[in-house]
């Protein structure tokens, strides 16, 4: 990630006049320090008051100035980024730029977690943070947030002080977190200055007591001291400087520069001290050379040196112990950590176990297997029962895991080799073999038992809605056929005597009555015949319809079981 502004001491060799009399022996040294940057004006006001003698005395001259309105922006990030973007050009990496700098600090949190969640969907979970600590701790929080911080995922905090930061937050988490280290704590001139560090006032040196110091006060502080060295060497040379008489204007063009300059610059550029970072040496750039930054990495016990970078030697790992985690080579020289559960019949502990040390208290299926793989394998393996009792599941407020998994992503155990369950989750951080037993849920149920027919037992293969149907569609069907063959003049004929004369009465009858139609209707949904017939082709076509929907009916009716054979008593789970 880029920034945009390194929110870092801007100690700049300001001097406002070195006055160098018989009697006075007097350097005023300039500082410009943004509000806030407590730890880093303790740090320079230690510096003044140990660089000063009886012979030199440094006067402070120091004015506090707010970053967003300062000049102090520089392209120390960009220069970053290029240094990255062309490492990756070489090595064909894509690499994705992203600002953070101008982030309302209102809304941060949310805009953090928007932007790695954002990168998770791209699957890049290679992030290096360009940034100071405050803005490093803030990312942090909100990557704990969304559970960023567990096996899988790397970060590397490009800035130099990578113990500055609130590391124990995600030390715990499982994510590979490595960064650089300017000031060293085995160096024996750090550990004096921490000594003194330590046991200054809190109140009149805000930020110090404490055991550590940043690296941007661990900075200020050698930035002092060079300057004292650099006007010590001018004075020892018998060069005064002197900014009487020698003010120039500053908007002039071109500019004038001070007459006395070269002669600091060229003081500036001789000075070779050992400071709280390492080696101070310039070159005829003024550019700082023959120095070594150590590189650090994030462990379950906390931030440990696994090499350094110096220009001539480049990077070096310095590390020579084996890496835990899943790496399995060389298992025959080390002893592999067996995390494992009581539980029966898997691991228990043997009844004279207080009798009995190392591997040999426990029996158990469990304890069998990691035998045998032992065996296998040929390596040497501990047995430890888990701390807390647990077999592993992720907080959902800090992320963390605990029990067993805990354990295998925090590196305090290699293998796992007990009754534990395969879920999604676990499977994000852990790996697991091929399972030794398979762990089912079987549900049973009684077999339903056929029941005696009851008298209305001929409807149970259709639903109360489809009878209710049929009733209603027997009625309608009866009734238009009733309505129908009263218009049709086909239904409507003359009585014949027997002898064969036509009667004599002028009345003619219809064989469709009300009860004749609901008799033929009901004829035709049961199959049956009838002694009646219509002529007319409107109720032909009306009765083959419904012998069709009648006869599909029938053809439930006939076949319960295909109906029934469905309805189980247990409908979901």
């Amino acid at each position: 990630m880029q920034k945009i502004m390194h929110i870092s001491v801007l100690l700049s060799p300001v001097l406002w006049g070195l006055i160098f009399g018989v009697s006075s022996n007097s350097i005023q040294i300039g500082g410009l320090f943004p509000r806030g940057a407590d730890q880093e004006y303790s740090a320079f006001r230690v510096g003044m008051v140990q660089f000063s003698t009886s012979e030199f005395r440094l006067t402070p001259h120091i004015d506090n100035l707010e970053v967003a309105n300062s000049f102090a922006v520089t392209n120390a990030c960009l220069s970053t980024l290029q240094a990255v973007l062309d490492s990756a050009a070489e090595k064909k990496w894509q690499v994705t730029a992203i600002n953070v700098g101008n982030i309302n600090n209102d809304k941060k949190d949310e805009m953090y977690r928007s932007l790695f969640q954002d990168l998770e969907l791209k699957k890049e979970r290679r992030v290096i943070l360009d940034c100071e600590r405050d803005k490093v701790n803030d990312i942090v929080d909100q990557v704990i947030t969304i559970g960023k911080h567990v096996k899988g995922y790397h970060y590397i905090i490009a800035n130099l002080g990578f113990t500055d930061g609130d590391l124990l937050k995600i030390q715990f988490g499982g994510a590979n977190v490595s960064g650089f280290q300017i000031v060293d704590y085995d160096d024996s001139l750090v550990s004096k200055f921490i000594e003194r560090w330590s046991t200054l006032e809190e109140k009149e040196y805000p930020g110090a007591h404490t055991t550590t110091i940043k690296y941007t006060s661990a900075l200020t502080y050698d930035a002092v001291q060079v300057m004292t060295e650099a006007f010590r060497n001018l004075r020892k040379q018998r060069i005064e400087i002197s900014r009487r008489g020698n003010a120039g204007d500053c908007l002039a063009n071109p500019a004038v520069p001070w007459g006395q300059g070269v002669e600091i610059e060229r003081a500036l550029k001789q000075v070779q001290v050992e400071g709280l970072s390492g080696n101070i040496k310039f070159d005829q750039n003024g550019k700082r050379i023959n120095y070594t930054i150590n590189i650090m990495e994030l462990k379950t016990n906390g931030p440990r040196k696994i090499g350094y970078w110096s220009e001539v030697d480049k990077m070096v790992v310095t590390l020579t112990e084996l890496p835990s985690g899943n790496d399995t080579s060389g298992l025959e020289n080390k002893t592999v950590v067996v995390t494992t559960i009581l539980e029966s019949p898997y691991v228990m502990m043997k009844k004279n176990h207080e009798m009995l040390e190392g591997n040999e208290r426990y029996e158990g299926y469990c304890v069998d297997l990691a035998a045998e793989i032992a065996k296998h394998c040929g390596f040497k393996y501990k047995l430890t029962i888990v701390g807390d009792g647990k077999y592993g599941a992720r907080d959902a407020d800090t992320k963390i895991w605990n029990g067993m998994v805990g354990e295998l992503v925090y590196g305090k155990a290699d293998i796992a080799i007990a009754p534990l369950t395969i879920t999604l989750v676990r499977e994000e951080v852990i790996d697991f073999s091929k399972p030794f037993m398979s762990l089912g849920i079987s549900i049973m149920i009684k077999k339903p038992q056929k029941s005696k027919p009851g008298v209305f037992s001929f409807l149970d293969p259709l639903a109360y809605e489809i009878w209710m149907c049929i009733v209603f569609a027997y009625i309608g069907v009866s009734v238009v056929l009733f309505l129908v063959s009263r218009f049709s003049p086909y239904e409507w004929h003359t009585e014949e005597f027997e002898d064969g004369r036509e009667t004599q009465s002028s009345e003619s009858t219809n064989e469709f009555g009300i009860f004749n139609s609901l008799w033929f209707s009901l004829g035709a949904f049961m199959q049956q015949g009838c002694d009646i017939s219509p002529r007319l082709v409107t109720h032909l076509l009306q009765l083959c319809a419904f012998q069709v929907s009648s006869g599909h009916s029938w053809c439930l009716w006939i076949h319960p079981k295909e109906v029934t054979s469905c309805r189980l008593p247990v409908q979901a789970v």
